[in-house]
């Protein structure tokens, strides 16, 4: 079955809007993280910042799903890069005179919206490579690993772009470059988005969300447990950790740090999405059967779930901050940035090939909604076990976050031939 031109060229747009969007959400991150920090904010409160971008997430993919089902896969994808737009607008409205509750509470519900129109965005673009990729000779593995990875070598920019621009820009300006730059993204993907999209219809009820297949279930959880893992160190944790040991508490010294800090995780996401978009070659999905594909997923998780093992052994014997911990976290965390990309392309992969057509944005927003709520309790782990037991705590749950997911993964089963999914 040959692709038809139209399906590429939507394939295509639906990719360039995704990075767009994706540049301007890691940009935000280090923005905020940042610059709340530099405040003085608690690592507690600096993930209460993003509390509720996840948990509008979680809400936002049950829904997105039906709402795509009902209204197609381009309104939502305009819908989340629209909001986007308007958050980023809202920020800049935050004053420095308000007291540090208010703050909190307004930040909030600024990273709530951004965090629905990441959603909107994340599972129209998931959804339509399942029904825009070529069904035949791994075709599917590689068109979804290549829009993941891309997306995340872009969001590693965006960190890089974010410390840059508030250390060069300040916050207000730097938010209000970006949001004039997504909305020229937004008119012009709107203006020439082919065809090639469903459009809609109007039979989904919203109950069908909930997905019934057993397999869609256990990847979602297992999904809870591997991105909660990722998000223990890497929503506050390790930024502040690095930022404790890199500035010395002078203007140029923050400034300094916070390059520093912002380059790592734009290096660590930028690795992530190069080894996904690798994946399928990395795998040699194109000549393995869907059974063999599951059984790896256990395999890569239990190979991921060594590296926070160790790091955690290796700052428990440190007596403190020294160089050789920090070069063996710099390492130790790019290592996990590789199995993690396999990991999580492995997922992306599962989801779209266990789910029917006619269910896929159903599907892929229950399992994005699983996504959220790891990324949820990640973000809340990572505050709190840092302000309780440091480095060592926030790697050690990290470690027994990815052993579940190994566990949940062992759960799949291939699905007979010719069943069907979903």
């Amino acid at each position: 079955m040959t692709q038809r031109p139209e399906g590429l060229s939507a394939y295509i747009a639906v990719t360039a809007a995704y990075w767009a969007f994706m540049l301007t959400d890691g940009a935000l991150r280090m923005l905020v993280l940042l610059h709340f920090h530099s405040l003085g904010f608690s690592p507690v409160q600096l993930a209460y910042l993003f509390i509720l971008y996840e948990v509008a997430g979680m809400a936002t993919n049950l829904a997105a799903g039906w709402i795509a089902a009902r209204f197609g896969l381009t309104s939502t994808l305009y819908m989340g890069l629209g909001l986007q737009v308007a958050a980023l607008l809202a920020l800049t409205q935050l004053d420095p005179g308000w007291a540090v509750a208010t703050s909190v509470a307004f930040v909030m519900c600024v990273q709530g919206a951004s965090g629905v129109a990441k959603d909107l965005a994340k599972m129209s673009s998931k959804s339509a490579v399942k029904l825009l990729a070529p069904p035949e000779g791994g075709e599917l593995f590689r068109w979804v690993a290549l829009l993941t990875g891309s997306k995340n070598a872009v969001k590693g920019v965006g960190f890089l772009l974010g410390a840059a621009l508030l250390a060069t820009l300040g916050f207000v300006w730097a938010i209000v470059a970006m949001a004039a730059v997504l909305a020229v993204v937004l008119v012009a993907v709107a203006t020439l988005m082919p065809g090639g999209l469903p459009r809609g219809r109007k039979g989904p009820k919203f109950s069908d969300v909930f997905s019934t297949s057993a397999n869609v279930n256990w990847l979602s959880a297992a999904r809870v447990f591997l991105f909660g893992a990722r998000d223990v160190w890497f929503v506050v944790g390790i930024p502040i950790y690095f930022y404790a040991v890199l500035s010395d508490g002078t203007e140029a010294g923050n400034r300094a740090a916070f390059f520093m800090i912002g380059s790592f995780m734009a290096a660590w996401i930028i690795l992530y999405g190069a080894v996904q978009a690798s994946a399928p070659r990395l795998l040699r999905a194109a000549s393995r059967p869907e059974a063999a594909l599951i059984g790896a997923a256990r395999s890569w998780a239990g190979a991921l779930c060594v590296v926070p093992a160790a790091l955690t052994a290796a700052v428990l014997v440190a007596p403190g901050p020294q160089t050789w911990l920090t070069v063996t976290l710099v390492v130790g965390l790019l290592i996990f940035g590789a199995l993690f990309a396999v990991n999580s392309a492995l997922h992306s992969y599962l989801i779209l090939s266990f789910t029917r057509s006619e269910r896929v944005t159903m599907d892929v927003g229950f399992y994005y909604m699983a996504n959220a709520a790891g990324r949820l309790i990640g973000t809340l782990m990572s505050g709190l076990t840092y302000q309780i037991g440091g480095l060592a705590l926030v790697l050690g749950t990290a470690t027994l976050m990815v052993a579940l997911s190994a566990l949940l993964s062992g759960r799949l089963t291939p699905m007979p031939q010719g069943a069907p999914a979903g």
